[in-house]
C-alpha cells in the first residue's frame, strides 16, 4: 500500500498517478463493501414484499450525495451523476434477484 501524500505534495506526475491509483483502490474496496449492504437489502426487501425500487429512497440517496458534496466543496452534479450511475446499477442487482425468486 502507497502511504498518502496531499496533492499539493506530489513532487511529479509519478507520485500524483501513484496516488490517484491508490485512491481508486480505496474507492473500489468501499465499493465492494456497498455491494455487501445491496446484497443484504435484497434479503430483507424479499422479506418485507418491497420492490427493488423504491423511487423516494432513490431520490434521498443521489440529494444526500449532492449535499455532502457541496460541503465538501465538490460540484454536487458530479456527486449527484456518480451517484444515480451506482443506484441504478444496485436498483438492477436487486431486482435481478427480486425477481428470480
Amino acid at each position: 500500500m502507497t502511504t498518502p501524500v496531499l496533492p499539493q505534495d506530489c513532487l511529479d506526475m509519478a507520485e500524483l498517478r501513484k496516488q490517484i491509483d491508490r485512491l481508486d483502490v480505496e474507492l473500489v474496496e468501499l465499493l465492494v463493501a456497498r455491494a455487501g449492504y445491496i446484497d443484504r437489502a435484497i434479503e430483507l426487501k424479499k422479506d418485507n414484499g418491497w420492490p427493488a425500487r423504491i423511487p423516494d429512497r432513490v431520490e434521498e440517496v443521489i440529494e444526500n450525495a449532492g449535499r455532502e458534496a457541496e460541503t465538501r466543496g465538490l460540484d454536487p452534479e458530479i456527486a449527484k451523476t456518480v451517484w444515480r450511475l451506482l443506484v441504478e446499477w444496485s436498483v438492477q442487482r436487486e431486482a435481478q434477484v427480486i425477481r428470480e425468486e
